[in-house]
């Protein structure tokens, strides 16, 4: 018989403060959560924080959702394993948005289309 791989959700923006929480509640209904952040908006410390609440240290992995390189090679070491992924990592400050619209554009939307891009590749 064959042995079954443990089914891993993948969160971008894994340190921002609703996917932490969203961490914290996969973990809780048996999920192996795996965390992607680039933390230009949120601390490393999150994933002991998420730790200490569950007792279970989430993986983490320091990267950019805009580097497709970084993003295959995780969907590659996991290929099999991720079940599904929850797209947090975007920018989000209006004011902000509407002064720099290019940074937003390119971090919203390609971080998007190399997230797609792994998903349907792996």
């Amino acid at each position: 018989m064959q042995e079954q791989t443990q089914k891993s959700i993948l969160l971008t923006g894994g340190c921002g403060y609703i996917a932490s929480h969203t961490a914290v509640v996969l973990q809780e209904a048996g999920y192996d959560v795996i965390l992607v952040d680039n933390l230009s908006n949120s601390r490393r410390e999150v994933v002991d924080a998420i730790a200490q609440i569950t007792s279970i240290r989430p993986l983490f992995y320091e990267v950019d959702c805009t580097d497709a390189v970084a993003m295959g090679e995780i969907f590659e070491h996991h290929k099999g394993e991720i079940e599904g992924v929850i797209h947090f990592a975007a920018h989000k400050a209006v004011g902000e948005s509407v002064e720099q619209p290019l940074r937003y554009y390119d971090n919203n939307i390609n971080s998007l289309i190399t997230l797609l891009r792994c998903m349907e590749r792996y």
